[in-house]
């Protein structure tokens, strides 16, 4: 059997898989997945093999050669492994995808787009008529992904901080990188109904630069407010341009002490008392009930 015709066949089976793992319950969306995770080729979004495969133990396998169909399984595969920098975990990225309520059309901002193999998901669910703009703090990267994404207009890819530019009106803004604070401009840019997918992540791990924490859906309502709720725990590479010391120490106290899944909602006000908030800094707090 030829390279490609085996790789195709790996990457279905993938789809179909990874689909089921991020949109269980809901068919159109787990359909809407798997299609564009079988139309997007993996290898295409990474440096040349043979590949370094993330271990749950730790550390990389190198695969024993190119051949693409090793990268056809649920495993983070590193782009830059002396950094600890990864194409993340499919099943966990397509999940925070799916909870971000992707659709047809949308106007999509993937902030930490890496080399572009989640925004090329995101630009195939949002179709011809959607807009994907792609934020990556480092240029070389960002050069990567805007070559392998060319063929699709419908993308645009920037080099820069997605902690402080101005950000298009957005369906969904999708955080692939661990921040201490929801920014401003990412919250300014959601449309009513608009989505934010945010990880906010505190310290680094002994050895690595991944910082541990939780994913947060924002949803910003339309009366202007802003509902929230955790969606998971997380360990995620820190987002450049969105930390600070004294933020991510109140965010570190905030985890150790728990409750961020009776979060429901983010206040951009200093109005709430203390108590009601479960992590709070100047003019905003992610606050209870």
């Amino acid at each position: 059997m030829a390279r490609d015709e085996r790789s195709a066949i790996a990457r279905h089976i993938y789809a179909r898989h990874i689909a089921h793992a991020a949109a269980p319950d809901e068919a159109g969306l787990r359909c809407a997945l798997e299609a564009a995770l079988a139309a997007v080729p993996r290898e295409r979004f990474l440096p040349p093999g043979p590949w370094h495969l993330a271990r749950s133990s730790g550390g990389y396998a190198r695969t024993p050669d190119d051949d693409p169909v090793y990268l056809y399984q649920d495993v983070p595969v590193a782009i830059r492994p002396e950094r600890h920098l990864n194409n993340g975990q499919p099943s966990f990225v397509t999940g925070l995808i799916a909870r971000g309520g992707p659709a047809r059309g949308m106007d999509a901002v993937h902030v930490g787009t890496g080399t572009g193999y989640y925004t090329a998901l995101l630009a195939h669910l949002a179709g011809a008529e959607g807009h994907v703009l792609g934020i990556e703090h480092d240029p070389a990267l960002a050069a990567f992904a805007a070559e392998a994404l060319a063929g699709r207009p419908q993308v645009r890819i920037v080099a820069g901080d997605g902690a402080s530019m101005p950000l298009p009106p957005a369906d969904l803004v999708l955080v692939n990188a661990g921040a201490v604070r929801p920014a401003e401009c990412r919250l300014d840019a959601l449309k009513p109904g608009g989505r934010l997918i945010l990880p906010l992540t505190a310290g680094p791990m002994p050895g690595t630069p991944i910082t541990r924490g939780a994913v947060f859906l924002i949803v910003r309502r339309d009366d202007g407010h802003y509902t929230a709720r955790c969606l998971s725990p997380t360990l995620i590479y820190p987002c450049a341009g969105a930390r600070d010391p004294e933020a991510e120490r109140a965010l570190a106290r905030a985890l150790a002490a728990g409750g961020q899944e009776a979060v429901r909602r983010l206040d951009r006000t200093d109005e709430l008392p203390d108590d009601r908030c479960w992590l709070r800094g100047p003019g905003w707090c992610l606050a209870y009930g």
